[in-house]
């Protein structure tokens, strides 16, 4: 099996025509699934006509915020939890100086970059409140009597492209090349999952806290 992935042809596979049908899967997905939400929010007639605009940006202002909104306070630990997952998994990847370094080479493109002693750390804080989401799941009775096997399935898609950068990184567990191609792998699978499972909702978050905010106004209650 090692042998195999070892195998240079087998590397050169993952990282060209995978990573197209990744990124291809992943961008008309993305516009896919972004043109529904419209659809459907203008069939809907009582969405679009609801919106306060005034209502929506605080609403979504105070929910970006770590301990924005009431609700944020009032879990504390999954808050910070919660922050430090969704920020760590989007631009760590995004300012990686390997992945920097990939951009460059394919298409001449290269930005600021993280320090590779912070990268490290944000790929442990990936890792560590992913396995806290994880345990949550498990042990929590108000989360695992609304948990399916598809969210697991979610986490460990969110997961892996981590865990086997960091594995690859340190050199851990497979050669240094086997390890990248599992990480190639991973991260393609994630990307292609995206538009397709409840990672969706990277898209439809905005409009749920829209409206949200806007019948919190209606309502003349608070934020939460």
């Amino acid at each position: 099996m090692i042998d195999f992935i070892k195998d240079p042809s087998f590397y050169n596979l993952v990282r060209g025509p995978l990573v197209w049908i990744a990124f291809i899967c992943f961008i008309g997905g993305s516009i896919y699934k972004i043109r529904q939400i419209i659809i459907l929010a203008k069939k809907e007639k009582v969405i679009l006509p609801f919106l306060d605009l005034k209502a929506s940006i605080r609403s979504l202002i105070h929910w970006i915020l770590p301990f924005g909104s009431t609700n944020w306070r009032k879990r504390w630990v999954m808050t910070f939890m919660t922050f430090i997952f969704h920020i760590c998994l989007v631009f760590t990847p995004i300012f990686l100086l390997s992945h920097n370094v990939l951009w460059n080479e394919s298409w001449g493109i290269t930005w600021w970059t993280l320090p590779e002693t912070l990268a490290d750390i944000m790929t442990i804080a990936v890792i560590v409140t992913s396995l806290f989401f994880l345990f949550r799941r498990l042990f929590a009775p108000e989360v695992r009597f609304v948990t399916f096997s598809s969210d697991y399935l979610i986490l460990f898609i969110a997961l892996m492209p981590f865990l086997t950068g960091f594995f690859a990184y340190h050199q851990l567990l497979l050669p240094y090349k086997a390890m990248v191609i599992f990480h190639m792998i991973f991260g393609c699978i994630m990307l292609i999952a995206i538009p397709f499972t409840r990672l969706a909702h990277m898209f439809y978050f905005f409009l749920t806290r829209a409206y949200l905010g806007s019948e919190v106004a209606f309502r003349k209650g608070t934020d939460w």
